[in-house]
């Protein structure tokens, strides 16, 4: 009998802490989601020497194929009258 009141007050207690500091909780870390979202968008914004209708192409090496004669890529289009 003595170990289930000691389990209820526990509970009990564990319950009322947990209604206290949940907010707190829950606002910390939508803080720190907040943040990282904020640097991620922050590391994606272009970058400001850039004017407007300005084109930037950022080439990625071209590995080296061999025995390949390369002429380009190939650019489907279609012809506008």
């Amino acid at each position: 009998m003595k170990t289930l009141f000691i389990i209820f007050l526990v509970y009990i207690g564990f319950k009322y802490l947990f209604r206290l500091f949940a907010p707190f909780l829950v606002k910390k870390a939508t803080d720190t989601i907040k943040k990282k979202a904020q640097q991620q968008y922050q590391n994606q914004q272009p970058k400001s020497h850039v004017k407007e209708g300005e084109t930037i192409i950022d080439k990625a090496p071209v590995k080296n194929q061999q025995g390949k004669d390369s002429v380009g890529e190939y650019v489907d289009f279609e012809e506008i009258e």
